[in-house]
């Protein structure tokens, strides 16, 4: 009898911390995926910094070659099996598109347009990551969250737009390309996410991705600028590690936690982001309209982190 009753017991005791986890784990996934944001916002400054002194063929392919090193090592240190036989072709559109794809099409634009009006990339991109997860994963937002994500997207597009001053250039191919395959491959990212850790999903994107960078590099750095300062050095190294390794780690365990569309939608702030780094990075001005961005911005965030899914 004190047995059943004790039992009884720790199951009164156990029942009230279950709902708890949830939002405790909703938290640090928003957290992480926040970390994320934090990260890739540096990601373009960065960029410009690295294309004082190297060409940009060669930046993207040093890039690669020095995150596949970092990942590689890792795996091998750890002693990580490799991905199940079904995970590589998600694997491979995430190589695709946030290895090589996003990172070659964006270098290739920041020659020839400035970090404001590149931007705009990331202020779609949000939106474009919700539409892929609904084909991809079936995921249903609701019409709350599509609202707000459109009025995040709107806000950010035009606060960007009137940044550059209106102007389309011929870098809005590659920028518009590059929105298309990101947007692919952190979904699939996101869906590997839910069964593998996020550190080896990127990981194991990169890897393969070594002896193409290596090929790629020799083929580039002849033929191309090479001068490392203080500026392209930096710019090298926190685009191979601090944003391509790092922060999709934290990026794809966020989206894996609070799921792919609620996680896109901190991106919202990315551009917002970017410019002021770029302010302080590399001396670029920023218009009175700023501020009322930022906080429309921030309103759009809020709605679509409180919308059910």
């Amino acid at each position: 009898m004190r047995a059943q009753d004790s039992a009884t017991e720790q199951r009164r005791i156990a029942v009230p911390r279950v709902p708890q986890a949830v939002p405790s784990s909703r938290r640090v996934g928003t957290l992480q995926a926040a970390l994320g944001v934090t990260a890739f916002s540096l990601t373009f400054p960065a960029t410009a910094w690295g294309l004082e002194g190297i060409g940009p063929w060669s930046f993207v392919a040093l890039r690669c070659v020095l995150s596949a090193l970092v990942a590689g090592g890792c795996l091998l240190a750890l002693r990580v099996p490799p991905p199940r036989r079904a995970d590589w072709p998600g694997l491979a559109v995430v190589a695709g598109g946030t290895v090589v794809g996003f990172p070659l099409l964006t270098t290739l634009a920041l020659q020839t347009s400035s970090t404001a009006h590149a931007a705009v990339v990331v202020g779609l991109l949000p939106l474009t990551t919700a539409v892929f997860s609904v084909l991809r994963t079936g995921a249903r937002p609701s019409r709350a969250f599509w609202a707000a994500a459109l009025a995040g997207a709107a806000a950010v597009v035009a606060f960007t737009v009137q940044q550059s001053g209106g102007a389309l250039t011929t870098a809005d191919l590659y920028l518009f390309g590059a929105l298309v395959v990101c947007a692919a491959g952190y979904t699939e990212g996101g869906r590997l996410a839910r069964h593998m850790p996020g550190w080896q999903v990127i990981g194991w994107a990169l890897v393969p991705c070594l002896p193409l960078g290596v090929l790629w590099a020799a083929l580039a750095l002849p033929h191309e600028a090479f001068r490392l300062t203080g500026h392209s050095t930096a710019g090298l190294l926190y685009s191979a590690i601090g944003s391509q390794f790092l922060g999709l780690l934290v990026w794809y365990r966020g989206m894996a936690a609070i799921g792919i569309p609620k996680a896109s939608q901190l991106q919202l702030a990315q551009p917002l982001l970017t410019l002021v780094w770029s302010v302080f990075l590399l001396g670029e001005t920023l218009t009175p309209a700023a501020p009322l961005t930022a906080a429309a911005v921030l309103v759009c965030i809020a709605a679509t982190q409180r919308a059910r899914g």
